[in-house]
């Protein structure tokens, strides 16, 4: 049997440290490499990707029972996003440059001295693949690349989901790396549960990321948190992505909401973070019943058997819970493909068991909550906890400002009449959240804006021009935009 196919075996304790090392050792050259050559090295990453997609898809299939054409469209996902941060890397934004010119008439009442700020990078980051994107949230998906843009060596902890892919990918993206001309250790790849651990608590590691469960994230966290020297870990951690209906909105379009609903809750199989779990209609709505006697799709096989435990177990929570009824369920709720299933409850039922109610299940399943008024909406959204998202369907008529606002404090992305599922990577993208939907919800890890998670600003005062970094120069070697003296200029 070839090697390709067996799962690769544990990092061990010392090779970790040893990875770990010639990711610190590549760090200041990596750090300093020009934006155009690190444009280059993460554009090389995605046109070595693409060209191995026909390996790299089966592979994933294999690994992940997903079908050809989700894992075909994540791949281009994750080599788009590479490319796109390639273009921010070379425009220069990120950096956030800024000079204050001496001013000895500075109004303050004494004089300014010569004050230059840039954003430099953290410097080596261990990120935490994901199982439900194993291409886009896993070993060169969006926090390896927005890492790597930053600047950052990344030390990329494989998920035991795909480990043959993990290994393939890893190889793939070291080996475009170094054609690229980046410095040996600026990427590797380990495995196994310890290995992770090792290398968070390890001195010369700087920051994390994570996407997973609440349980796994909390406790990595804790680690992050509690070292020597604590670190950022920006952690995702689940939701339940709450949407609200109101009565205008369910009189005008019942049909197209339930149908909507529907294709969002079981889209991969309910596997996907902004998954919307809970569906808020008012009673008399007729959407309940249309929910019952909806089309629901096929049952799907999971992403692995731990996953689908798991979400069976959540399952059995829900229907068992006294205040929970059955409104519709596809074939073998609980068996190797599991069909869909949609529970019901009401507004004073949910309120009176918001902790039982409300935790996340990570599978084809959904909570519909009927409430009697649309002035209850606001306490509803309030005594949720922190979301990655939170959607209204309504009409231009209704008046739920308050609730948008209210949703705006618990969550990371409002939206209005569509759906959560398909997280756009963009540069106004925000894919974060109040805890325990993330542990940094000032940060996003989809979107350009990304790249900030790994950088720190440092500020240079009365230095000589030879010694500031080429962002701080008068002449803008790098051609980027910056704010002087107050005022945003362009490239010189």
């Amino acid at each position: 049997m070839s090697t390709d196919t067996i799962a690769p075996a544990d990092t061990t304790a010392a090779e970790v440290d040893g990875l770990v090392r010639a990711a610190a050792a590549a760090a200041p050259a990596w750090a300093a490499s020009t934006p155009a050559d690190r444009a280059a090295a993460l554009t090389a990453v995605a046109d070595a990707l693409d060209a191995a997609r026909d390996e790299l898809v089966p592979l994933a299939e294999a690994e992940t029972h997903l079908p050809e054409a989700r894992l075909t469209g994540e791949l281009r996902r994750t080599t788009f996003q590479l490319r796109l941060f390639a273009e921010v890397v070379t425009e220069g934004a990120y950096l956030d440059a800024r000079i204050d010119h001496a001013d000895p008439e500075w109004p303050m009442g004494a004089a300014r001295p010569d004050l230059r700020r840039v954003n430099e990078p953290l410097g080596p980051v261990l990120v935490f693949a994901a199982s439900n994107f194993p291409f886009a949230f896993s070993v060169a998906g969006g926090d390896t690349a927005s890492a790597l843009a930053a600047g950052c060596p990344v030390l990329l902890k494989a998920h035991p989901g795909h480990p043959v892919l993990s290994r393939r990918t890893g190889k793939i993206v070291v080996d475009a790396l170094r054609a690229a001309g980046a410095p040996d250790g600026t990427f590797a790849v380990l495995h196994g549960v310890d290995a992770g651990t090792t290398a968070l608590r390890h001195p010369l590691v700087k920051a994390a990321a994570f996407t997973g469960s609440q349980h796994a994230g909390r406790a990595l966290f804790d680690i992050a948190s509690s070292r020597p020297e604590p670190i950022p870990f920006y952690g995702e951690l689940g939701s339940v992505n709450p949407t609200f209906v109101t009565p205008a909105a369910a009189a005008e379009r019942a049909e197209e909401i339930a149908s909507g609903f529907v294709a969002s809750f079981t889209m991969g199989v309910g596997q996907f973070c902004t998954k919307p779990g809970i569906l808020f209609v008012p009673s008399g709505s007729g959407l309940p019943e249309r929910l019952a006697a909806a089309e629901l799709p096929a049952g799907s096989r999971m992403l692995n058997d731990r996953l689908r435990a798991g979400y069976v177990e959540r399952l059995d929570e829900l229907r068992g819970h006294p205040a929970v009824r059955v409104l519709a369920e596809g074939a073998d709720p609980a068996g190797e493909r599991p069909g869909p299933t949609v529970l019901g409850t009401t507004a004073e039922d949910f309120r009176s068991a918001t902790a039982e109610l409300a935790a996340e299940c990570f599978g084809p399943a959904a909570l519909v909550v009927e409430y009697d008024d649309v002035a209850e909406l606001p306490g509803l959204a309030a005594s949720l906890e922190g979301q990655l998202t939170a959607t209204v369907q309504g009409t231009e008529d209704d008046d739920v400002a308050e609730l948008v606002t209210t949703l705006a404090g618990r969550a990371g992305r409002v939206l209005w009449n569509q759906w959560p599922t398909g997280v756009s990577v963009t540069y106004a993208q925000q894919h974060g959240g109040p805890y325990p939907a993330t542990t940094a919800p000032a940060t996003t890890s989809v979107g350009t804006a990304a790249i900030s998670r790994f950088l720190r600003p440092v500020a240079y005062q009365n230095l000589p021009q030879q010694l500031l970094p080429a962002a701080l120069r008068d002449d803008n070697p790098l051609g980027i935009p910056r704010r002087v003296d107050g005022k945003v200029e362009g490239p010189a």
